[in-house]
């Protein structure tokens, strides 16, 4: 069996949904712009070299529709560069890494890039026409049970109070303003320059050009008696508030895996490989804590306890579910999120595990560390786990 290693990597900066500076930037040309700045990169790899482009979406229609995978390859890199989409929803990006290891360690490929895109300001997260089935409406209505409904869940049935949600989200904003203060994200993110086209007051054609290069979420302004002002969003005296749930966003992340063969032929370093992914199922009902079911797979498929976990990101859907998960997974506070996660910097869907794998392999170089961990509960009831090693 041959390896496969992560040999490069970039992210977008995340944009605010319909605030921010992607608000009316398509996700394909979105992929396609850190599609081409990431091979920007890597002069020796040449587009026909690439084996396939694995796009992880989460709601593929309108704007994200038509094939969208196969659109951004032959745009990025050329038709004969095959493409598609994969839907795990919040697990997408990282699905996408798994799929392109396995393929590459079976030897059915040598180099394929791997990651997500997402538009929350042109897509709503549901899609412009759901229609959900009758029976399961009527049998197991729980199946389709809102996000922030399932946060409430886990709030009520692992005791997690308002406070400590209010006080996780004001920790979240507090190190990600940090981070960005630091420069921590820089090496990983691609400045995207935009033309906003648009009539102005007077009807006249208008433009507009800007860089977006970090990240919009983050709020230095807030705090936690900001934040204990908040009305619930979901339920009636419930504990779940916009303040304490990720942010909508925008934004895509790519990452190039390739294998040991390729990567020594074109003299390359690797940032390190995906040693173990799993998934798991748990009752949609209590969605968010699917992170505790999927841990404890990985780390088996990866021959690790969880002490020798040096960093964890753990995509912040809900504070309820993360506390909760932090909780029931044992995991270390101080290795959770050390820059911040999507309460303060958002949660573009399908991007959100590349982007997310992108981070920690920057966060373990900088740190000198050895094993990080991706996780992230998954719409429907489902949580992933991915294991990185830095090398």
């Amino acid at each position: 069996m041959q390896e496969a290693y992560i040999v490069a990597g970039y992210r977008t900066a995340v944009g605010k949904a319909k605030k921010g500076g992607f608000r009316f930037y398509r996700p394909d040309d979105l992929a396609i712009e850190v599609i081409k700045g990431l091979m920007a990169t890597v002069p020796q790899l040449e587009p026909k070299m690439v084996d396939d482009v694995l796009v992880g979406n989460a709601v593929p229609e309108a704007e994200q529709g038509l094939q969208m995978g196969r659109i951004i390859s032959a745009r990025a890199l050329g038709i004969d560069v095959p493409g598609a989409i994969v839907n795990r929803y919040c697990a997408s990006g990282l699905e996408t890494i798994a799929i392109a290891t396995a393929k590459i360690r079976a030897g059915m490929a040598d180099c394929i890039i791997a990651g997500g895109t997402e538009s929350m300001s042109l897509v709503p997260a549901a899609g412009w026409k759901t229609v959900p089935s009758y029976n399961i409406a009527t049998d197991e209505p729980d199946y389709y049970l809102n996000m922030g409904l399932t946060a409430e869940a886990v709030s009520k049935e692992f005791n997690v109070s308002r406070e400590e949600q209010d006080e996780f989200s004001y920790n979240s904003h507090q190190k990600a303003m940090s981070a960005i203060s630091n420069g921590y994200f820089k090496e990983g993110i691609l400045p995207i320059n935009v033309e906003e086209v648009f009539i102005d007051e007077k009807g006249k054609r208008q433009t507009k050009n800007f860089t977006v290069d970090t990240d919009e979420g983050p709020r230095a302004d807030t705090s936690i008696e900001v934040l204990a002002k908040l009305k619930p969003a979901f339920a009636t005296n419930g504990t779940v508030t916009a303040g304490n749930s990720s942010q909508t966003s925008d934004g895509a992340a790519f990452v190039i895996v390739m294998s040991e063969k390729m990567m020594n032929e074109l003299e390359l370093q690797p940032m390190g490989k995906l040693i173990a992914c799993a998934s798991a199922g748990v009752h949609p009902r209590i969605m968010g804590i699917g992170p505790v079911a999927a841990i404890p797979k990985a780390l088996e498929q990866a021959d690790l306890n969880l002490n020798e976990i040096d960093l964890i990101e753990l995509n912040e859907a809900f504070a309820a579910q993360a506390l909760a998960v932090i909780k029931e997974a044992n995991l270390d506070p101080a290795k959770v999120n050390i820059n911040g996660g999507a309460i303060a910097l958002g949660h573009p869907l399908g991007c959100t595990g590349a982007k997310l794998t992108i981070q920690v392999l920057h966060d373990l170089k900088r740190l000198n560390k050895t094993y990080g961990l991706v996780t992230a509960c998954v719409g429907g009831g489902q949580g992933v786990a991915g294991i990185i090693e830095r090398v």
